[in-house]
């Protein structure tokens, strides 16, 4: 899969699960996708602070992108 098709894959993806952060007063900003297939990301607003935001991430955004794209290999935040 090319690099263009991997970043559109991953902001819809983010698209699909942004709606449910921002019910809670969050977001999330993709940075980027590295070659070793890292996905880099900033949560915002109540999820940047959220004591529970590495389970957020982890547990809802890694484990929903690397279901449906299994090339992914972690979630990170920046």
């Amino acid at each position: 899969m090319k690099k263009e098709e991997i970043l559109t894959k991953v902001n819809n993806v983010l698209d699909s699960v942004r709606p449910y952060l921002q019910d809670d007063g969050g977001d999330i900003e993709l940075i980027e996708v590295t070659d070793d297939m890292i996905v880099k990301v900033r949560l915002q607003g109540a999820c940047g602070t959220c004591p529970y935001s590495l389970m957020t991430l982890k547990n809802g955004v890694e484990e929903t992108l690397r279901r449906e794209i299994p090339e992914i290999k972690e979630v990170v935040s920046v």
